[in-house]
């Protein structure tokens, strides 16, 4: 395995600041190229040619936990299905509202690490027909029924994409010793795109939508903290009364959602710093249109952040006039903010994300990677083909992130993920 190098190792940073949580129950976070032979570019070039973008019947207010772990690029969860538990992982995914796994019988699977989940084999499956308030919640363009046809059918597809076919249902979901019936999802029989193992067995929507996970069960309220990529380690996902956060973490609104993007969670920035200079980005940069188009959302899904010129052909000029290494090409790793590297200590510019009433100042190995093998340092950011600029995980490690619903904010700080 080539010798990979983080600024992590060049710099030394001091201890993250606690963060408090009430009693609940606990989900872990993964990561999924974590057990793989890969340097850390070869993974975020994978990363890098992938974008994911994309009424319940649920009791009330469940607070559940599981845990994260890094992979493929994306952040899995662990959960369980049906009756008996059939236990499996899936992407943990805030762009997009549909659960879903892969089922029996198949006609297009990807290959996945856990057995496929029967459906016929759950005392606790149901499907739900196409006159169905969780049918009806799918966007109008995904559903491929109409009543008074006997089952929901879906055709879901991704913003790189990536899609699923299958049949949405209920069924009991278990996040650590905690089960929850009557859970909506999609039972995927034909899926299409960038899925392999490192997926898991599919994707658990946790955007702003009836379907996903956090506004089924109930509380409109998560937090999740991820751990370094390449660190093998997992962290926790909190729903309900468990996602807390100390006193000292920052905070800035949500904006509101246009109609035809009704589960991202968009953010106001406002501005970014590279050193000592903030950059002359035009106000309407990150601003929505009266179209619906534009603006800044935070995405899970999506590993790489993502910003549209001029944002990005500033960010790189500011770069390349304050590193005091030569330029170097990138683009066989899909960046172009690369420079030559020879192993000596370097001192980097700082980056700072100004949000509406919060500024994200990141550690450098939250913006840089090295690779010695190959003599690079990048920056981890790249110019967005979209017309919205995307902020993604690999900007969010060990920082434990609160997104409040019900509050109408999303508040983060600094934190130790593997230690919560």
């Amino acid at each position: 395995m080539a010798k990979l190098l983080l600024l992590l190792f060049l710099f030394s940073f001091g201890a993250a600041p606690s963060c408090s949580t009430t009693v609940g129950v606990r989900v872990e976070l993964s990561h999924v190229d974590s057990q793989r032979d890969l340097t850390k570019l070869d993974l975020l070039k994978r990363a890098a040619e992938r974008v994911m973008t994309s009424g319940s019947n649920v009791q009330s207010t469940v607070d559940v936990q599981t845990q994260l772990y890094a992979g493929g690029g994306s952040f899995l969860m662990e959960l369980a299905i049906g009756t008996p538990t059939l236990s499996y992982s899936a992407i943990m995914d805030t762009g997009s509202d549909l659960i879903w796994t892969q089922c029996q019988p198949c006609l297009r699977c990807f290959s996945q690490l856990t057995p496929l989940y029967d459906p016929s084999r759950s005392s606790t499956y149901a499907t739900l027909p196409c006159n169905a308030s969780q049918c009806l919640s799918l966007p109008s363009f995904t559903r491929t029924c109409a009543p008074p046809a006997s089952d929901c059918s879906y055709d879901y597809t991704y913003g790189d994409n990536s899609s699923t076919d299958g049949v949405l249902g209920t069924e009991t979901f278990t996040f650590g010793s905690v089960a929850v019936s009557e859970v909506a999802f999609g039972c995927s029989n034909n899926n299409n795109g960038n899925f392999d193992n490192s997926s898991g067995s599919g994707i658990v929507g946790m955007g702003r939508g009836n379907l996903s996970l956090v506004s089924q069960l109930g509380d409109g309220r998560f937090s999740y903290c991820l751990t370094s990529y390449g660190d093998n380690k997992t962290s926790p996902l909190l729903l309900g009364a468990m996602a807390t956060l100390s006193e000292q973490a920052q905070s800035t609104p949500f904006v509101a959602n246009p109609p035809s993007f009704p589960s991202y969670y968009y953010l106001s920035l406002h501005g970014i710093t590279v050193g000592d200079t903030e950059l002359p980005i035009p106000n309407t940069t990150f601003s929505m249109t009266s179209n619906g188009t534009g603006g800044l959302v935070i995405d899970s899904g999506t590993t790489v952040t993502m910003l549209v010129d001029p944002a990005y052909a500033e960010l790189k000029r500011a770069f390349e006039s304050q590193m005091n290494l030569s330029a170097a090409d990138g683009s066989a790793y899909g960046y172009d903010i690369c420079f030559a590297y020879g192993g000596e200590a370097v001192q980097v510019p700082r980056l700072v994300f100004h949000f509406e009433g919060a500024d994200m100042d990141l550690p450098p190995e939250n913006y840089i990677v090295v690779d010695s093998s190959v003599a690079l340092l990048c920056v981890v950011v790249v110019r967005s083909n979209l017309t919205l600029s995307i902020f993604g995980n690999f900007q969010q490690q060990n920082m434990h992130v609160l997104y409040d619903l019900a509050g109408g904010t999303l508040s983060f700080e600094a934190a130790q993920c593997d230690q919560l």
